[in-house]
């Protein structure tokens, strides 16, 4: 069923139901969705897995990992991200943001030797002989215990190109009821479902400027805290091409510096 502007149906408490209309919603603006690809050009290839699946509010909506911040932690997490001095809403927890329809975040394990506890979407590099929907799937089952299927997917979108020297192509996948997604500990500390109704706040996305590049760096806004490029562009494209049927660009958006290397 859909509202009057044709929009999925929305559950009581603004939450979006996670049901057939909504996969065929996705599924349908995804097919008309033109993939920007781009050439390897030195970069090594990499995928990664948007998951679309249900959750509940008091089940899945607590973020241990950002509580509890003292006043100098903070201060060093503020100090990373463009544009933030003297916000008071960011607390680096994104506890609260479930609820109906989601998407599968994770934050990444402290002991990795590249972007350790930063936020990111199931995925990694593709080995050669791999397609970037067998890394994707490869990878959903090595992070998150979910064994994907090509059945599964409701389409992709572009591919952007990290600073870091990747080229990530992004697969959309559809979870239904019979499957929970697991953190492996070696890779993931935590394992969030994030509310579409999140993604779709009215101060999402934030473009800022930073005085190392001529592009505006995108934030994504969840709970208290600022999801950015790569899986931050991943965010909003997702948002506009696959839920609102917008013909929406994001590989030209930039990363913030501490995302470089």
């Amino acid at each position: 069923m859909t509202d009057s502007t044709g929009m999925p149906k929305v559950s009581s408490g603004r939450e979006i139901a996670h049901d057939s209309t909504l996969r065929t919603r996705l599924a349908d603006n995804l097919a008309r969705h033109t993939v920007r690809h781009h050439a390897d050009e030195g970069r090594k290839r990499a995928a990664v897995a948007v998951i679309v699946l249900d959750s509940e509010a008091d089940l899945h909506g607590s973020d241990p990992g950002g509580q509890g911040l003292n006043a100098q932690q903070r201060r060093e997490l503020l100090a990373q991200i463009p544009d933030s001095a003297g916000d008071p809403s960011l607390t680096g927890s994104i506890d609260g943001t479930a609820g109906g329809a989601a998407v599968l975040l994770t934050r990444r394990a402290g002991h990795l030797r590249g972007h350790r506890g930063q936020w990111a979407l199931p995925g990694g590099r593709a080995d050669d002989y791999e397609t970037a929907l067998e890394a994707a799937i490869r990878e959903c089952a090595e992070e998150v215990g979910l064994e994907m299927t090509p059945d599964d997917v409701l389409g992709r979108l572009d591919d952007y190109p990290t600073r870091s020297g990747y080229v990530i192509s992004p697969i959309v996948f559809w979870l239904g009821d019979e499957q929970a997604p697991v953190a492996n500990p070696a890779e993931v500390a935590s394992i969030h479902r994030v509310s579409l109704r999140e993604l779709t706040r009215p101060d999402s996305p934030r473009l800022v400027s930073i005085p190392e590049s001529d592009r505006p760096v995108v934030q994504v806004p969840v709970g208290g805290d600022l999801i950015h490029a790569p899986t931050g562009a991943v965010l909003y494209q997702f948002r506009a091409v696959a839920y609102e049927g917008r013909a929406t660009r994001v590989d030209e958006l930039e990363q913030p510096t501490f995302a470089w290397s």
